[in-house]
């Protein structure tokens, strides 16, 4: 448990001596959240609701898809810059820096999640719910945020370079955050589409955190199952990813990092 805080607290000090790592997961989501409810908002109708209270859960979730790219990256240079050949000289044990790794950037993580409430509250969004659905809406954030960097955590072991971890961490988000529901309701979409929005597990989690904090879901009385039971099926595919993400990731980190 030392070993990791300590490792931990290296990754945290990158942070305190360049701030820009913190851009995003700080600057990028709050122009989102004001280029969708200020610019699109007005011409994107949404059922039973306000557009802005509609946004701001897609956004938050599009935003810890896309937070795969910092752990993967993180981990990227580390390898490549022989960090961990460094690391592996002294008498520490070896799980300590994935560890360390993944609690950091779950720190970043949570910061990314508070900035975003607070833009949400600023442009018009609340929280309809009770406090216990409250809750449970961060805490499904919070998994799928740990899915996440993990899942990222993977992608930096495997990569052979930081550029190859953003072409794989951009080609498979951008398409699974824009053909969801993070943004527009399935039911505007074509056909086709709409069948893959509605699987989507990027949509599942939107859905969930919607239902979660009492705004407008906008789901379909015809809705694919998913998006008709949202809650069960975000914690499913959360899981799911972690049950085969996090042996596959001790695995190839123990490869890369064995003579």
């Amino acid at each position: 448990m030392s070993e990791t805080l300590i490792l931990a607290r290296r990754n945290l000090e990158h942070v305190r001596q360049i701030p820009e790592k913190l851009i995003d997961v700080t600057l990028q989501p709050l122009m989102f959240v004001l280029l969708f409810a200020f610019v699109f908002g007005g011409v994107i109708a949404v059922p039973n609701g306000d557009y802005k209270e509609y946004l701001i859960g897609g956004i938050l979730v599009q935003t810890l898809a896309f937070g795969l790219m910092g752990p993967g990256v993180a981990i990227a240079t580390d390898l490549g810059e022989g960090m961990i050949d460094r690391l592996r000289s002294l008498p520490i044990r070896r799980s300590s820096y994935l560890t360390g790794h993944i609690l950091a950037e779950f720190a970043a993580t949570i910061l990314a999640i508070v900035v975003l409430s607070g833009a949400g509250l600023l442009v018009g969004w609340g929280i309809e719910s009770s406090v216990p659905e409250a809750i449970g809406a961060y805490a499904l954030l919070g998994l799928f945020a740990f899915a996440m960097i993990w899942l990222g955590t993977l992608i930096g072991t495997v990569a052979r370079s930081t550029d190859v971890v953003t072409g794989i961490a951009f080609m498979t988000v951008f398409p699974l955050t824009f053909v969801s529901n993070a943004f527009v309701p399935t039911d505007s979409l074509p056909d086709g589409l709409r069948q893959v929005a509605e699987w989507n597990p990027i949509s599942c989690v939107v859905a969930a955190v919607r239902e979660l904090f009492g705004n407008p879901t906008a789901v379909p009385h015809d809705a694919a199952w998913p998006l008709q039971h949202p809650v069960v099926a975000s914690i499913g595919w959360c899981v799911l990813i972690l049950v085969v993400v996090v042996p596959m990731t001790v695995r190839a980190f123990n490869r890369r990092t064995t003579d």
